[in-house]
C-alpha cells in the first residue's frame, strides 16, 4: 500500500530518478537563450560606442552620395571631391569651435565675420610687410582680441551671448569693410606658405583637410579627456552647480571665446589662401549658420552641456556633400540656403524630442 503512494509521489519530484532516461530534447533550450542576448548585447555596445547620433548621420551620408552619385558621375570625379574637402575644411573649423561653445551654454554668432576680418587682415599685413609668417600672427592676434572682446562682453556686461555676439557680428564686419574699402584684398606675390596651403597635399591629401583634422583630433581630446574638457561640459550642464564647485566661470567664457575667435582667424587665413585674396565679406558670409547648423546636427545641445566632435564632423561632411550635390543638380542658391534652415530647424527639433521637452525656449 505504502508503495504505491510513493509512486504517485515520486512523478512530480523536481529531481528525476535514477532509472529515467534523459532525452536530447532536454538539453538543448539550456544553449540558445544565452547565445541571442550576448549578440543583442555586442551589438548594443557597439552602437552605444558609436553612438546613435553617428549612426544616423553615416547613414544619411550614405543615401545622400548614392542618390547624387546616380544622378551626377561628376560627383565621383577626384577635382569635385578636392572641392567638396576644401569647402569642408573652413567650415568645419568653423563648427567644431561653435560645438565647444555650444557646449558650454553659450552660442558666437560672430564667427564668420571673425574670419571675414582676419581674412583681409592677414592679405593686408602679408602685402605690406612681405613677411606670410606676420600675416598669419598678425591674422591669430586679431582673432584672440575679437574672442576677448565677446568674452568680455558676455562677463562683465553680463549681456546674453546670442546678442553680444549679434552684436559683434555687425561691428567686426563693418571693420573689416572699413579697413579694406568693401573690396577683397589681393596680395603681392606668391608666398610659397600660402601656395603650400591651398594646393599643398599630405600623403595625397590636401594640407586643408590636415589643418582640420589636427584641430578637431586637439578639440575632441581637450573635451573627453582633460578636466579642461569636463569643466565646459560641467559648465554647460549646470552653471550654478560648477560655480558652486569651485569652476571660475567667467575665465572659461572668455578662454572658450578666445580660442574660437583664433580657429575663426585660422578659418580666415584658408581663406586667404585658397582664394588669393582677403575677403571682407564674399568668402565668409553664411559661414556661422554653416558651423551652428554642423554643431547641432552633430548633436550638440543648444541648452548646453551635451555634444561630440565626431559628430560635428560628420554633420560637416553631410552639410558638404549636400551643398556640391545641389550646384552639381542645378539646384539654385537661395534653395539651398531654405535647404540650410530646413536642416537646422530639424536638428533642433529631434533635440527637443529627445530630451523629452515639447516646449522650445518657452519657460513653464
Amino acid at each position: 500500500m505504502s508503495t504505491g503512494a510513493r509512486t504517485t509521489d515520486d512523478s512530480t519530484s523536481i529531481h528525476p530518478r535514477e532509472d529515467t532516461p534523459v532525452t536530447t530534447t532536454e538539453k538543448a533550450p539550456a544553449v540558445q537563450p544565452q547565445a541571442e542576448p550576448e549578440r543583442i548585447s555586442g551589438l548594443r555596445r557597439v552602437i552605444s560606442a558609436i553612438g546613435v547620433q553617428n549612426i544616423s548621420l553615416i547613414i544619411a551620408i550614405a543615401i545622400v552620395v548614392a542618390i547624387i552619385g546616380i544622378q551626377n558621375p561628376l560627383f565621383f570625379t577626384v577635382p569635385n571631391l578636392k572641392v567638396i574637402g576644401t569647402a569642408i575644411a573652413i567650415v568645419g573649423l568653423l563648427a567644431v569651435v561653435q560645438t565647444i561653445v555650444i557646449i558650454l551654454g553659450a552660442l558666437d554668432i560672430s564667427v564668420g565675420s571673425v574670419a571675414g576680418l582676419t581674412s583681409v587682415a592677414s592679405a593686408m599685413i602679408f602685402t605690406s610687410t612681405s613677411s606670410a609668417a606676420l600675416g598669419v600672427l598678425g591674422a591669430v592676434i586679431i582673432g584672440l582680441v575679437c574672442g576677448l572682446i565677446n568674452g568680455c562682453i558676455i562677463v562683465f556686461g553680463r549681456v546674453n551671448p546670442v546678442i553680444a555676439t549679434l552684436a559683434t557680428l555687425a561691428a567686426f564686419k563693418g571693420v573689416a569693410q572699413l579697413i579694406s574699402d568693401g573690396r577683397a584684398q589681393g596680395y603681392t606675390g606668391a608666398d610659397p606658405f600660402f601656395v603650400f596651403l591651398a594646393r599643398g597635399t599630405l600623403l595625397g591629401i590636401p594640407v586643408l583637410i590636415w589643418v582640420l583634422i589636427v584641430v578637431a583630433v586637439l578639440a575632441h581630446v581637450v573635451l573627453r579627456y582633460t578636466s579642461i574638457g569636463r569643466n565646459i561640459y560641467a559648465v554647460g550642464g549646470n552653471n550654478i552647480a560648477s560655480r558652486l564647485g569651485g569652476i571660475n566661470i567667467n575665465r572659461y567664457i572668455i578662454g572658450v571665446y578666445m580660442v574660437t575667435g583664433a580657429v575663426a582667424a585660422i578659418a580666415g587665413i584658408l581663406i586667404t589662401a585658397r582664394t588669393g585674396s582677403g575677403q571682407p565679406i564674399s568668402g565668409s558670409e553664411g559661414l556661422e549658420l554653416q558651423a551652428i547648423t554642423a554643431a547641432a546636427l552633430g548633436g550638440a545641445a543648444l541648452k548646453g552641456g551635451k555634444g561630440a566632435i565626431a559628430g560635428t564632423i560628420l554633420a560637416v561632411i553631410l552639410l558638404g556633400v549636400l551643398t556640391n550635390g545641389m550646384t552639381l543638380l542645378g539646384v539654385n542658391t537661395f534653395w539651398q540656403n531654405v535647404a540650410q534652415g530646413a536642416l537646422l530647424v530639424a536638428a533642433v527639433v529631434i533635440q527637443q524630442l529627445r530630451s523629452g521637452e515639447r516646449r522650445i525656449g518657452i519657460p513653464g
